[in-house]
């Protein structure tokens, strides 16, 4: 809203517009462009004056990514305060499961907390200062690293590298992470299971067999290397 030449101009959209001013000639229009996947302002003094039309070009990568979470078994969602037929536009044309559209920042979080009490595990991808609260609601916050310090504050993980192809790789790093934390448990409690009975001396009453304090030392230190080896082979991961 603002004065230009001694007229009082406003421009929103045509929800926010049509409470003051008649806008049945120019509704068609608008009509045609929302088909097309765009955003429209209108430009109005006491009547209206023009259109602006705005269109989001989804990342050459949003596809592919969320063909590859689907694969993973993800289900994806978008949600975005853009109208309708410009979220439809766009989740028709990137493939994304389910599409929520005209969504305020608080209605964000209760469609994350319907989820999250229907059971799911949600992770919220946001770069915002209205996603930072759905962020920290979320079970997983992913913030982009080109977001506002606000959401990059609030997020668990930060794509440093600000590209959505990097929310799969996140995934698969996860999965080797917690693989590789199960091996470690395993071995740690196994190598100590079957080694430290020996060590207290359990054979020596059947075979005479004692382990020596200094042996029984490098044997628990080789444990730990073991672990550390296991984990540094995580360096060796290549995304896909």
């Amino acid at each position: 809203m603002g004065t230009i030449a001694g007229r009082n101009i406003v421009a929103g959209s045509l929800a926010f517009i049509k409470e003051g001013v008649d806008t049945g000639a120019i509704e068609h229009h608008i009509t045609v462009f929302e088909k097309q996947g765009k955003t429209v302002l209108v430009v109005a003094d006491s009547k209206p004056l023009g259109i602006i039309t705005l269109a989001d070009k989804p990342k050459q990568e949003a596809r592919v990514t969320l063909q590859k979470l689907k694969a993973k078994g993800k289900k994806t969602i978008m949600i975005t305060g853009d109208n309708k037929q410009a979220a439809d536009a766009i989740a028709k044309e990137v493939g994304v499961d389910g599409v929520y559209s005209d969504v305020t920042p608080e209605a964000k979080m209760k469609i994350v907390m319907k989820l999250q009490n229907n059971g799911d595990v949600v992770a919220f991808v946001g770069d915002g200062i209205n996603d930072a609260p759905v962020l920290a609601q979320a079970d997983i916050g992913i913030a982009m690293g080109a977001g506002t310090d606000v959401a990059i504050e609030a997020g668990d993980v930060v794509l440093l590298r600000n590209r959505l192809a990097d929310v799969v790789t996140y995934f698969d790093l996860a999965v080797k992470v917690m693989k590789r934390i199960k091996q470690n448990i395993f071995w740690a409690f196994a190598y100590n299971m079957l080694l430290v009975p020996v060590a207290a001396g359990i054979l020596y009453p059947f075979t005479g067999f004692l382990i020596k304090p200094e042996f029984a030392g490098a044997a628990m230190a080789l444990s730990s290397v073991t672990v550390v080896t296991l984990s540094l082979a995580l360096k060796r991961f290549k995304p896909e």
